[in-house]
């Protein structure tokens, strides 16, 4: 390592705020995390990160990583998923399997001080290499399982009981989501565990070596929302297609269309009948059944007698008067629509800004979900694989022009 590296030790100079609606240095600006990453929950982890104002430099092996051309594609070829994951960082390329690569990968890792990565132990960029460099090192790594076992969201979702409870009602078989909940809640996880760590290192000088498994998050999740507990209890949760567990909640056919519908509270139930004026026909089922609609037992419990009730009011309109007449309720209501339809209406929606991808063309993309004050951070283009490999030699680890062009001329550094 250098000595213009070791001087790189300490605060990071702050980056450009990526808009000129924030104001100010966005919150993490002077943080520089380095990643070591493929697929979705480490990518997506330093993508929330960079969103905030971090300089996150995601480092691949050269030629790219396994998710470098991961479905879906632009019409150019080019993976719209990595672009997705990977907006507003730098890009570094390497080649991993040279110990002289894998010793400026050290280098940049001593430098920023912090490292978020699932990617396989190496030697020389392991925990305990690295922090005998950087004692002060924030290490936050994805694994499989806690036993450090191999897993990825498909194997987890497919432990944990949860396909048993989706699809069809009368579905036998085992049902698959197509969002992966765990990769992205763990994303998340990894970002709030590399702040807490960076919280502690600021006040006590320590470093922190944070492991998050991707099948504790699913687990914790499931145990969380009450679903391990109510099985250990001798509960059974059901399989209801389109329906909410506990309370009412399902699909409703319109004359053109499908809506859900879902009350919460006594207060969203006394706007659904009023609105669809089945206020008498509901009191009288009440005074039948003895049952008592204000409370969600009772609408979990006769669910389907109320669903028969309100289906013809539903087919008999289209999706315009449906939402003529909830409109000003409290009733929580949505029309299904598929992600063409989605895709439509993207410059009503102001997460969403312009952006000029190279290498895909422009298109709406999503900025942070976060707002800062009044603000909000549109999103910035991801890099091109080994886009900022050059600048990051010499402008962090300090390296002359002549000792860069010589590592990309051996193939160590860099995209021929």
């Amino acid at each position: 390592m250098s000595e213009a590296t070791r001087g790189a030790w300490g605060v990071v100079p702050p980056r450009e705020a990526l808009s000129e609606e924030v104001p100010g240095a966005l919150p993490l600006a002077g943080m520089r995390v380095v990643e070591l990453s493929s697929f979705v929950a480490v990518p997506l982890g330093g993508m929330t990160l960079a969103q905030l104002g971090a300089d996150v430099i995601r480092v691949d092996q050269i030629g790219g990583g396994p998710d470098i051309d991961r479905r879906p594609l632009a019409p150019s070829g080019r993976s719209l998923y990595w672009a997705g994951l990977n907006k507003g960082k730098r890009s570094v390329t390497v080649d991993l399997r040279s110990p002289e690569g894998r010793d400026l990968v050290a280098d940049l890792v001593t430098g920023s001080g912090v490292v978020i990565t699932n990617a396989p132990p190496r030697e020389g960029l392991t925990h305990e290499a690295l922090r005998e460099r950087r004692p002060d090192l924030i290490h936050v790594q994805l694994q499989g399982r806690r036993d450090g076992g191999n897993a990825v969201d498909y194997t987890v979702n497919a432990a944990l009981g949860f396909p048993f409870i989706t699809g069809p009602s009368d579905q036998a078989a085992p049902v698959n989501h197509a969002l992966p909940a765990w990769d992205v809640a763990c994303g998340l996880y990894l970002a709030v565990g590399l702040l807490a760590a960076e919280r502690h290192r600021l006040r006590t000088g320590e470093g922190r070596r944070i492991r998050v498994a991707l099948q504790d998050v699913a687990l914790a999740t499931a145990g969380n929302l009450g679903y391990l507990a109510e099985a250990q209890l001798g509960g059974v949760r059901p399989r209801l297609g389109n329906s909410l567990y506990g309370d009412f909640g399902r699909d409703f056919a319109t004359a053109d269309g499908r809506v859900m519908v879902v009350a919460l509270t006594a207060r969203h139930w006394r706007d659904l009948v009023d609105a669809t004026g089945f206020g008498e026909v509901t009191a009288a089922l009440e005074r039948a059944l003895g049952a008592d609609f204000r409370g969600a037992g009772d609408r979990y419990a006769y669910r389907e007698t109320l669903a028969g009730v309100l289906a013809p009011w539903f087919a008999s309109r289209t999706c315009a008067e449906v939402e003529d007449a909830l409109k000003g309720t409290s009733v929580l209501w949505s029309r299904y629509r598929d992600f063409t339809e989605v895709a439509a209406g993207l410059d009503a929606e102001p997460l969403m800004a312009e952006l000029e991808q190279p290498g895909i063309g422009a298109h709406l993309a999503p900025g942070s979900p976060l707002r800062i004050g009044e603000a909000s951070v549109p999103p910035a283009p991801a890099p091109d694989l080994g886009q900022h490999t050059g600048e990051v030699l010499r402008d962090v680890l300090s390296l002359s022009p002549e000792e860069a062009d010589a590592l990309r001329a051996r193939r160590i550094a860099g995209e021929a």
